[in-house]
């Protein structure tokens, strides 16, 4: 109603305020001076210290990957972000564990095994790689190196796949598991050279390397950063190289396509997924951390030093190139025909 002192004194009974119009104005005044509150709080994210899992045992390229980055988000975020290995099931169960964490600070560390591989070699699995998770952004890339015992006969790749040959079923390499990122580069190798080895599955890069080291396994293909210093040491010997072009760390090693297979490729790559049920401000946020976290100076340095590649993408990014390397390796997992352990 609209007062006008013409046709209403300020004594008129129109013109006075109720007490129930009184008591709403306060209340709408008190809210009013609540809200901001409300929503400061809302957006104070991360409000704790954040669990990054890493569904694989210490000693892998996961673990430098996540390690850097973890590192760089502590600094950024306000919030420590720590790492916790939790191995297991091919990754299925860190997987399973974070999908359901409504904690809004659990992350893990996605990877080409248990988004590309694991929905094509189980039959079922305790999480959907493609909704309980929202990718965060593609970490880096690392080049799988095919390695073998000094005391297998053989320099490079070629002289490799011939010893294999004359010798079938003599050869045997390892992996961190059944559908690991390893044993993809040595099924993906096997196919393409037409040769035949033994796969020793292990739970983990560690375990693995510890019997490459010891004479007990003839090969593995792992990622370069777990493979570098025992390259230099001249514990174990590098045939070739799963990257695109020669390696500024190992000049002289050739990549396998350099050897006669023109456009093979094999890489690991590495990511941030957060369960499906992170807000989208809070993702947002984490998603631009993230891309920054990756490509500062010091990961860099870290990152490159262990020759990884850096990314950093975007979670619409990472979100299609997951779907590229799903569509890519389901069919040489069918092929191959793997099975898990």
């Amino acid at each position: 109603m609209l007062f006008d002192n013409d046709i209403y004194p300020t004594s008129h009974p129109a013109f006075q305020p109720t007490r129930r119009h009184l008591l709403g104005a306060g209340s709408a005044l008190a809210l009013g001076g609540l809200l901001p509150s409300a929503a400061s709080a809302q957006a104070a994210w991360p409000a704790k210290s954040i669990r990054f899992v890493v569904p694989f045992a210490p000693g892998g390229s996961s673990e430098i990957v996540a390690r850097s980055t973890a590192a760089e988000l502590s600094k950024t975020l306000g919030q420590s972000v720590f790492v916790d290995n939790k191995p297991g099931a091919a990754g299925n169960i860190a997987m399973s564990e974070v999908a359901r964490a409504d904690d809004q600070h659990t992350l893990i560390l996605g990877h080409i095994g248990t988004l590309a591989v694991n929905p094509y070699i189980f039959d079922k699995l305790p999480y959907d790689a493609n909704k309980d998770f929202k990718p965060v952004s593609l970490l880096a890339k690392v080049p799988s190196l095919y390695v073998v015992h000094p005391d297998v006969p053989a320099k490079n790749l070629k002289e490799f796949i011939a010893y294999a040959k004359k010798n079938p079923a003599k050869l045997s390499y390892g992996s961190a598991g059944n559908g690991s990122a390893g044993h993809l580069a040595f099924e993906y190798l096997k196919m393409t050279a037409e040769i035949f080895m033994l796969h020793v599955p292990y739970r983990g890069t560690g375990p693995m390397m510890t019997d490459l080291l010891s004479g007990r396994l003839d090969a593995a293909a792992v990622g370069a950063a777990a493979l570098l210093p025992f390259i230099k040491s001249g514990k174990v010997r590098c045939i070739a190289t799963g990257s695109t072009q020669r390696l500024p760390q190992l000049p002289d090693v050739p990549t396998v396509a350099e050897q006669g297979f023109p456009g093979f490729e094999m890489t690991q790559w590495y990511g941030m997924l957060a369960p499906a049920t992170l807000p989208k401000e809070h993702l947002d946020k984490l998603a631009i951390e993230t891309a920054k976290a990756v490509k500062a100076p010091d990961s860099l340095k870290r990152l490159n030093g262990d020759a990884a590649e850096a990314i950093g993408g975007t979670p619409a990014q990472f979100a299609q190139f997951i779907a590229t390397e799903q569509a890519r390796w389901q069919k040489v997992l069918k092929r191959a025909q793997v099975k898990p352990d």
